[in-house]
């Protein structure tokens, strides 16, 4: 007959009676975290789960981001400040600015400032992949939006070549050159504001002794053959390009040699060549 070891605890009998129950429903039931929450109406900070429950940052740059957002602007966040205030180390601290910067949550940037002196700007992003530079980046502002009856800003248009002697009489000729060029082609009907722009270019261009008609054909001749975006750029464009030479040179005893500037007619106001101001030859023969 054994002898029995009174010194060997029983075993401990189950609390399921013999019943295969799993420990993990439990645990479900009763483990984990319960929040106790207070509402606060001073004194913190919004922080995104995208950041607390970040899965590739490290638990130092999630605190480390987290504090920085609480901080307001202007406060020293370089690494010997956040040393001085937390027990981790230079270190440490620095591979998690490292890695606050990899994934966004920092930009950090070397910009001169009065004196010469170079410094480390540090713009803290509470979400990452927003566009702005923070408060010291004018491009971080919101821009105004432009109002719905307020019409987008036109590009300029090109220069155009500018007449010697912008005789009002030129400058009349001149735009009526413009406003015949969309009986030719309805593509090359401009506003009042372009024609002005354009007009300067067309005197240089009669100036140079061609017809209102020569004009004319060297403005419409081999448009290309899609809709026209801006009419106005072609026609600057091609007064620019195509500028004919200017005449060529005779000699002195020639009588065309004499090329006098052009000058308003004291009576009628029409533009004649003359070497002084005056009468033109109608005027003056009446």
């Amino acid at each position: 007959m054994g002898v029995q070891n009174t010194s060997v605890r029983p075993h401990a009998q189950s609390r399921n009676d013999g019943k295969n129950h799993s420990s993990r429903s439990t645990r479900r039931r009763y483990g984990g975290v319960v929040h106790d929450n207070a509402h606060h109406t001073t004194r913190f900070t919004v922080v995104g789960n995208h950041l607390a429950q970040h899965e590739d940052l490290s638990l130092v740059a999630i605190g480390l981001a987290v504090h920085i957002q609480s901080l307001p602007t202007g406060a020293q966040v370089d690494i010997d400040t956040l040393a001085e205030r937390f027990p981790e180390g230079k270190t440490r601290i620095a591979n998690a600015l490292r890695e606050l910067e990899a994934h966004g949550y920092l930009r950090r940037t070397r910009v001169r400032i009065d004196g010469g002196r170079m410094v480390t700007r540090t713009v803290s992003c509470n979400q990452p992949g927003r566009t702005g530079g923070g408060e010291d980046d004018p491009s971080s502002r919101p821009q105004p939006r432009r109002s719905p009856d307020k019409p987008p800003r036109r590009r300029a248009l090109p220069a155009v070549p500018q007449p010697a002697y912008p005789a009002p009489d030129l400058l009349q000729t001149a735009l009526g050159v413009l406003s015949g060029l969309r009986r030719e082609d309805p593509r090359l009907l401009i506003s009042a504001t372009d024609a002005e722009h354009l007009v300067p270019g067309v005197a240089a261009w009669l100036e140079r002794d061609l017809t209102p008609e020569a004009v004319h054909r060297a403005l419409t001749s081999a448009l290309p053959p899609e809709p026209l975006i801006r009419p106005a750029a072609l026609l600057a464009h091609r007064l620019t390009a195509q500028l004919p030479p200017l005449p060529p040179f005779r000699a002195p005893n020639d009588p065309a040699a004499t090329r006098h500037p052009l000058q308003n007619c004291d009576t009628c106001d029409r533009a004649y060549r003359a070497p002084e101001p005056g009468s033109c030859r109608d005027c003056a023969a009446g």
